[in-house]
């Protein structure tokens, strides 16, 4: 680390460039929920925004609403909604608008 610190600063370089292909270990973190709106019903929806600790999970007119930039990927709502949904497998999200960190998850009804 010392001898890449002193390389980069002697060229003046103050970043690395972005690895051409993921560490294959990333395929073990935890990572943003994504859920099946087909099975996903309002009372599921509201036990799982209340056992959210970030508060990534919001109820929306009909839809569950998750905010990746808030969530932690503790996977607390996977458990209360057991089936209704898996880790989504991306764990990263450039963007420079919030709005696109948030996802909505229309339920098919019923309550």
């Amino acid at each position: 680390m010392a001898l890449w610190f002193v390389r980069g600063a002697r060229r003046g370089l103050v970043t690395t460039a972005y690895p051409k292909r993921s560490d294959p270990s990333s395929a073990q973190l935890p990572t943003p929920p994504t859920f099946n709106s087909q099975a996903l019903n309002a009372s599921i929806a509201t036990r799982m925004v209340t056992v959210c600790p970030s508060r990534a999970l919001e109820l929306g007119p009909g839809a569950l609403i998750l905010d990746r930039g808030r969530c932690t990927a503790c996977q607390r709502c996977l458990t209360v909604g057991s089936g209704l949904g898996t880790p989504s497998g991306q764990f990263e999200w450039a963007t420079r608008d919030p709005a696109r960190l948030r996802l909505s998850f229309p339920w098919a009804g019923g309550a």
